[in-house]
């Protein structure tokens, strides 16, 4: 049994395929270098993470990749589940090693496990753009803050840096404890020091922290979903699987406080 152990970035992941090809080796396994060993193996091989030798194989992935499906990857990638590398190291020898375009063979389990695990990543992301809920601070600044299932909100920051390009945000992972910040001209990656900041808990900014006008608007925001709500129409299961229940404590709509 061959094993790679990487750093467990992406950057890594794609310096570790350059490395299988170099040795001529394809591993067995990847784990990341703080991981225990399994009690067997045959070689261990560790990847340090190159720059120009992952910037080769995305290209080399992207000239045989339509660009949806080199997005696919980056997705699949952000999901964070333990089978995603081996699972990705193994499509992109398949894709390497075809003379023909692939990704559209989901008889090929790899294939098909993949485009699945990225779909599930993209809808993420959608629903964050859905339902992300901006609270505006007394500087001015709009705060959202959410906790996907996957690792997306990288995926949403240029949808809102044009949306809301006249005025400053922050919008925070409170799963992961990081999040982005616009001031108006570029974005910048934060993190919260004190992670026992309400917000993080609750999804409620504190009041003295708000603008002055944040209540009254949340208000008008919460009477405007229930008058439109028709009460014989209800239907609670559609509902919860339109708007997981997951949300709700960061929806302005579902916050009782």
């Amino acid at each position: 049994m061959i094993i790679f152990t990487y750093d467990r970035t992406f950057e890594g992941l794609l310096t570790a395929l350059f490395d299988a090809y170099a040795r001529k080796s394809f591993p067995h396994a990847l784990l990341h270098e703080a991981e225990p060993l399994p009690l067997f193996y045959d070689e261990v091989h560790r990847v340090i993470t190159d720059l120009g030798k992952a910037e080769r194989v995305w290209k080399a992935l992207c000239r045989k990749l339509p660009g949806r499906n080199a997005t696919l990857l980056t997705y699949c990638w952000l999901s964070e589940t333990p089978e995603a590398p081996m699972l990705l190291l193994r499509y992109m020898k398949k894709v390497v090693d075809s003379p023909v375009p692939i990704h559209t063979d989901f008889a090929d389990p790899t294939i098909l496990s993949v485009t699945q695990l990225g779909r599930k990543v993209s809808g993420e992301r959608y629903r964050i753009l859905q339902f992300m809920r901006f609270q505006k601070l007394a500087d001015g600044t709009y705060f959202g803050i959410m906790e996907p299932l996957y690792d997306v909100i990288p995926l949403t920051i240029g949808h809102f840096r044009d949306r809301f390009a006249d005025q400053p945000w922050i919008i925070y992972d409170a799963k992961r404890k990081y999040g982005y910040s616009y001031n108006g001209t570029h974005v910048d990656e934060i993190t919260f020091t004190h992670a026992s900041q309400g917000a993080l808990r609750t999804g409620k900014v504190d009041e003295n922290l708000l603008d002055k006008n944040e209540k009254l608007y949340q208000a008008l925001w919460k009477n405007y979903f229930d008058s439109i709500c028709i009460r014989e129409r209800l239907n609670p299961v559609k509902h919860k699987k339109d708007m997981p229940v997951r949300y709700w404590k960061f929806l302005t709509e579902k916050n009782e406080g």
